[in-house]
């Protein structure tokens, strides 16, 4: 090797000497400004944030502080629970004081009825005409034909044999031959008194008679007489059928079955309610139906089922269909359809107040064949009464 090459090789040697010895000065140092200052979220640790010093562990040969304790909020008393107050029960008016005041409300609505036949038949010529006015004066009451046509041949032949022109003897004549029509020898009781079992009420009618609420006020008549009672709201069709029922029962402390489910099947609920009345002993089970009347098959078909299922287990012991007084012939038409679907053992005639007319009850009894059990003179809870023939005329025919 010539002395050029020696030389170049020692030099090399020496840079590379050089090189070495600084790096190992510099200890392996990262120089300044290769590293960014900040780095992106998404680099950092879970939970750290840009000034992660209080997130760093102490190194292994120090002894960490112990972290204080957190002071704890001293526990706030608990608030005492708002005293629950029990609705109380309300107190249904005995059946007796209802007759009274019904009796005068009845005078109050009806008086133009019995006062214009009064007057007619207290005239000192009876003619054709004033017969005539008679005539018109019993029909627009909705008295009927048949039974106007029998009353008139009766007062005709008493007035032609007796020739009374006393108005308290006319009174008299008017009184019994209207409490014949009515016939108080039909008997107007309701079938709850039952041994070994409740007794099991349907209660049927169209929508808008006031059925449910009917059947509420009805509730209150059987407790004010000491009758255990249980509600069954198988009117699922109507949303508000059944809370309109609940309500009424809760007033008084009676219970009612209904479904949580919007149009169930009426005769489960209606099966339920009675299943219900057995197990707890009850006197009277009271079922609100449906009352839809799009078509007669449609009406036919649901109640029918509901009476079916209910005998499954218990006889069906009354079947009330309620009836709006100031219907008149609608509410005859009504009756007859609800009579061929289900056998109706009697009738609860409401809104007997002003605008109806006392001529009505003949006509649907003769039309039915049933009595009128309950009748219904107001809005208020305990206006419904036993319906008594005696003092439904004299109502008619008493002065105020």
């Amino acid at each position: 090797m010539d002395s050029d090459v020696l030389t170049l090789v020692i030099i090399l040697a020496v840079i590379l000497a050089a090189v070495l010895g600084v790096l190992l000065v510099r200890g392996g140092k990262v120089p300044e400004g290769t590293y960014p200052e900040t780095r992106d979220a998404d680099d950092r640790p879970d939970g750290a944030s840009e000034d992660s010093s209080t997130a760093v562990a102490a190194p292994e040969d120090e002894e960490a502080e112990p972290l204080a304790e957190p002071e704890l909020a001293e526990p706030a008393e608990p608030a005492e629970p708002a005293e629950e107050t029990t609705p109380a029960l309300e107190t249904p008016e005995p059946v007796a004081g209802r007759l009274a005041r019904l009796r005068a409300r009845l005078v109050k609505s009806n008086n133009v009825f019995g006062k214009s036949l009064l007057a007619l038949l207290s005239s000192d010529d009876i003619d054709d005409d004033v017969w005539d006015e008679i005539e018109e004066t019993l029909l627009m009451a909705d008295l009927g034909t048949e039974p106007t046509t029998e009353l008139l041949d009766r007062l005709r032949e008493r007035v032609r044999v007796e020739g009374s022109k006393d108005p308290e003897r006319v009174r008299t004549m008017l009184r019994e031959e209207l409490t014949a029509l009515v016939d108080p020898s039909m008997d107007r009781s309701l079938n709850v008194d039952v041994s070994d079992r409740p007794s099991v009420v349907l209660v049927v009618g169209v929508n808008g008679v006031g059925k449910t609420t009917t059947v509420g006020k009805m509730a209150r008549v059987l407790v004010a007489e000491d009758k255990d009672v249980v509600l069954g709201a198988a009117d699922t069709f109507r949303a508000a059928a059944a809370e309109q029922l609940t309500t009424w029962g809760s007033r008084v402390g009676v219970p009612t079955v209904s479904s949580d489910v919007e149009g169930a099947d009426p005769a489960s609920v209606a099966y339920e309610a009675v299943s219900a009345g057995i197990e707890h002993e009850s006197d009277v089970v009271m079922i609100d139906t449906a009352g839809r009347l799009q078509n007669k098959a449609n009406l036919m078909d649901e109640l029918g089922k509901v009476k079916r299922v209910v005998e499954k287990q218990s006889e069906v012991d009354e079947v009330l269909l309620v009836l709006d007084a100031t219907t008149g012939q609608n509410g005859l038409n009504q009756a007859k359809v609800f009579s061929e679907v289900v056998d109706v053992t009697g009738i609860v005639l409401t809104k007997l107040d002003g605008t109806a007319r006392g001529g009505i009850v003949v006509a649907i009894q003769r039309e039915l064949g049933v009595p009128v059990k309950l009748i219904g003179l107001g809005e208020g809870p305990d206006d419904l009464a036993p319906f008594d023939a005696d003092q439904f005329v004299d109502a008619l025919l008493e002065e105020r």
